[in-house]
């Protein structure tokens, strides 16, 4: 305990003979004046040591322990200050040797000192013999001592004084001696196994009290001493179904059963055998008694019968082991002669007719269990078929059932349990029925009724429930320890204390947080830092559980929300780069933090030297690009005066969030020209173009649609120009020219631009020609070309231009052409696309007006 009272006892010494001797003398003064000092926090500075040397020179000061011994104590050897650095525990150990030290650095002084630790009010009262069960006898005389309780409280003084008492003492069947612990029944009071069979006494030990920390303080503990009752044989044999009422009819014979009486030992623990008998019976030569079943029967004929009505005695005697007779209970049995259907059937309690029957129970029993409490006979005085009647039971469901349902003359009646369930408190504190007789084959059929009201208790049959079965909460990270996050709650139905819900976790996830046992309340552990980056998401169980132990679950899901704690970060603040003009640098920066917008970032060029005018970045991308017009590095130098194309730029990275951070990195970049491509200006745009593959696909997207656009240009201007003249004019063939024969030019004006070496030779004849319409179309370009056979043998075509250069890691483009060389055949057909469908349409509609014309022609 860091709460002490120290006591100094300094023990034989040995010194030097040097001028020390006056520092000795103040060590045992701080030591004296340790004396006085209580209650020490650790890191406390108790003392501070102040000796000198008489020759003047420094001292220093120390402070040891025996070898294995734990340090309590730490001095500072320069300034002389003790501080208090381990708990103390008088229980574990209630002395310390200490060994003082002063040196001047030549001689040294030491003293073996022993402290006494003074003890605190720390320690609760131990009981040594309880949670216990024990057995007492029911006819235990009050004021009997029947257990003696131990409690041990390891503190010394007031503090380990303990005292003894009982909760709710005032209500309790037993008394407690406070000092002693000897727990007695109460003088007046008695047990009895009959009424209740256990006892649970909580006993609390509490100590005298004693000084801790300054303030006077009691500590208690309790435990609970259950009492079993044990049985004795000190009741009475009771009688079941009482009234008892027979019938003897105008057909009954000696020997016919008339009743049977049941009586049980009132000792239920070890019952003993019961012997019937009459009592005081004048009758003996009328009824007769089995000893042993209680059966009462006809000894005569009924014609010979004096009396309407008998009233017999019936004696229920207990036998013990030996074979004695002992305590005994009498009842009666009224037998009736009957003879003619003028009674009604008539239900009787235990003293006579009764229409109201009322029990009181525990909820839930169980299936087919007898209702013993109710006492319930019911009897018809007629005779025969007249005194035969059916019994029902009406009310709430089908929770009850009534046995016998056919009765002739008389019977106990007899409720059995149906429906153990829905007898339920939390549903129904009462049960209210009604038992109906009504008799069968007769014509007045006369009836009766009675009404049975169940007054049902509690027990803890139900667990706790919570109102959701998950739970949802949210937390800002960086939340400090002990901040509430969320409240479940959980009902019990159940009354008292089975109804009290006790609140605890479970689960992996449950390390960080705590929650009240009895509100319900979750918050944090006080040591907790939550921290979205590290983890976002926690779930754990939360369990309620009543006093018997009965429990339920629900779920909770923890969100740790997200704050902007961390500024953007580059990979590298200083970084170097080399720009293509036309292309892109890019720099990247990355926040740690876990959501949006705390770690979107934007970037900003803040400062560019020796220039700041010819960069723009992409704020969401961070790539750094040229402003647009400049193309080249001649432009650079003419707008920055520059020669050197070596610029430093100064780039920040911020996040969206609030607050918002940000971060800065120098970036370095040379700036150059790529190589122009062969190829000309296309292989330039190319190169400027690589990063940008968009612009590529438009140019080439371009090149196509004007391509087609020509084409439909040139076969509606030629279909046009047919149909004006109104005549075919002859056909040509495309002939390429022979090396040594002279050609002629045939100016065609739907002709367009060719490569190099790509020319077409006309030969014209003078006979006339078949009429031959043939479509070339190569690249998306038509043209409708006349020849005249029989033609010239064609000259080899030129070759096509070369491919252009191919770039490592780029997609190869294809830079289309416009071409009229005629070709062989490919091997596989092209794939048509819809504006080829079109050329090729207007193609052959040409073609068909043509041929009729020159049908009309020739007709």
């Amino acid at each position: 305990m860091s709460v002490i009272c120290l006591s100094v006892v300094p023990q034989q010494m040995s010194l030097p003979n040097n001028g020390l001797d006056f520092i000795l003398k103040l060590i045992r003064l701080w030591f004296l004046a340790l004396n006085y000092m209580f209650f020490f926090p650790l890191g406390t500075q108790i003392y501070c040591l102040n000796g000198t040397d008489p020759e003047g020179q420094e001292v220093s000061y120390g402070l040891s322990f025996d070898p294995g011994s734990k340090e309590y104590f730490r001095v500072d050897p320069v300034c002389g200050n003790i501080t208090l650095v381990e708990k103390l525990d008088r229980e574990k150990q209630d002395s310390i040797d200490v060994l003082v030290s002063i040196s001047d650095g030549q001689s040294q002084v030491v003293e073996r000192v022993t402290i006494f630790v003074m003890d605190a009010n720390d320690e609760r009262p131990e009981f040594q013999n309880i949670p216990a069960i024990i057995d007492v006898l029911e006819t235990t005389e009050s004021g009997s001592s029947i257990y003696e309780v131990e409690a041990v409280d390891r503190d010394t003084g007031s503090g380990g004084s303990v005292t003894f008492y009982l909760q709710n003492s005032q209500s309790s069947l037993f008394a407690i001696d406070r000092h002693s612990g000897v727990l007695r029944i109460k003088f007046g009071e008695t047990l009895d196994y009959e009424k209740i069979k256990t006892h649970f006494v909580t006993i609390f030990a509490k100590d005298g009290g004693g000084n801790f920390n300054g303030k006077e303080q009691f500590l208690s503990s309790s435990a609970t001493l259950t009492i079993n009752v044990i049985d004795a044989q000190d009741t009475p044999p009771f009688f079941i179904g009482t009234p008892y009422f027979g019938y003897i009819y105008e057909v009954s014979m000696p020997g016919s059963e008339i009743f049977t009486v049941i009586a049980k030992d009132g000792d239920t623990a070890n019952p003993n055998p019961i012997r019937y008998s009459f009592d005081d019976n004048d009758d003996d030569d009328v009824f007769s008694i089995n000893k042993t079943s209680g059966c009462i029967t006809l000894m005569t004929f009924p014609i010979y019968l004096k009396r309407e009505i008998f009233n017999i005695k019936v004696r229920a005697s207990e036998v013990s082991p030996q074979g004695r007779l002992m305590d005994y209970g009498v009842t009666g049995v009224v037998v009736r002669v009957v003879d003619l259907n003028n009674n009604p059937p008539t239900f009787y309690g235990e003293n006579g007719p009764q229409n109201m029957f009322e029990l009181t129970m525990y909820e839930h029993p169980p299936e087919g269990e007898v209702l013993q409490g109710l006492k319930i006979a019911v009897n018809d005085s007629d005779q025969g078929a007249n005194a035969k009647f059916s019994l029902r039971l009406i009310g709430p469901g089908r929770m009850l059932r009534v046995v016998p349902q056919t009765v002739l003359n008389e019977a106990q009646v007899t409720i059995l349990v149906e429906d153990s369930a829905a007898m339920d408190f939390e549903k129904h504190h009462f049960l209210t029925y009604k038992l109906l007789a009504v008799e069968i084959d007769t014509p007045e059929r006369f009836s009766a009724t009675a009404d049975i009201v169940i007054h049902l208790l509690d027990t803890n049959d139900n667990a706790p429930k919570f109102c959701s079965d998950y739970y949802i909460a949210r937390i800002p990270e960086n939340s400090p320890g002990g901040s509430n996050v969320v409240a479940v709650t959980a009902t019990d139905p159940d009354s008292g204390p089975w109804g009290e819900v006790t609140y605890s976790l479970y689960g992996s996830g449950a390390d960080l947080f705590l929650i009240q046992s009895a509100s319900g309340f979750i918050y944090t552990q006080p040591w907790a830092s939550l921290d979205a980056e590290v983890r976002s998401k926690y779930n754990f169980y939360v369990k309620a559980e009543d006093a018997k132990g009965k429990y339920s679950l629900a779920e909770v899901f923890v969100t740790v929300l997200d704050l902007n704690d961390h500024p953007p970060a580059f990979i590298d603040n200083f970084l170097e780069k080399t720009m293509v003009i036309g292309t892109a640098v890019k720099i990247e920066a990355v926040d740690d933090d876990a959501e949006v917008p705390n770690n979107v970032i934007e970037y900003t060029i803040m400062k560019a030297e020796p220039d700041n005018s010819i960069f723009d970045i992409n704020a969401e991308t961070g790539e750094i690009v040229l402003k647009s017009y400049i193309k080249s590095l001649a432009i650079i130098q003419n707008i920055t005066e520059q020669t050197d194309f070596t610029w430093s730029l100064v780039v920040q990275a911020r996040d969206r969030g609030q607050p918002s951070f940000s971060t800065t990195a120098v970036v370095k970049i040379d700036i150059t020209e790529a190589s122009q491509l062969s190829g000309g200006h296309v292989g330039s745009f190319l190169m400027q173009s690589r990063n940008k593959p968009l612009q590529i696909l438009s140019m080439l997207a371009g090149v196509i649609s004007f391509t087609i656009i020509v084409t439909v240009i040139i076969s509606t201007a030629t279909f046009m120009r047919n149909k004006k003249s109104n005549r075919i004019k002859p056909n040509r063939r495309v002939r390429r020219r022979p090396q040594q024969q002279r050609t002629w030019n045939f100016k065609n004006p739907f002709k367009t631009s060719e490569t190099p070496g790509e020319k077409f030779q006309i030969e014209e004849e003078e006979c006339e020609p078949e009429v031959i319409m043939e479509n070339i179309s190569y690249n998306n370009v038509n043209n409708v070309v006349r020849h005249w056979s029989p033609p010239p043998p064609p000259c080899a075509p030129s070759l096509p231009p070369p491919p252009a250069p191919y770039i490592p890691g780029e997609r190869p483009w294809t830079i289309p052409t416009m071409s009229g060389t005629v070709a062989p055949k490919p091997k596989k057909k092209p794939v048509m696309t819809r504006q080829d469908t079109i050329n090729r349409a207007l193609v052959s509609e040409l073609k068909i007006r043509l041929e009729q014309k020159r049908m009309l022609k020739y007709q």
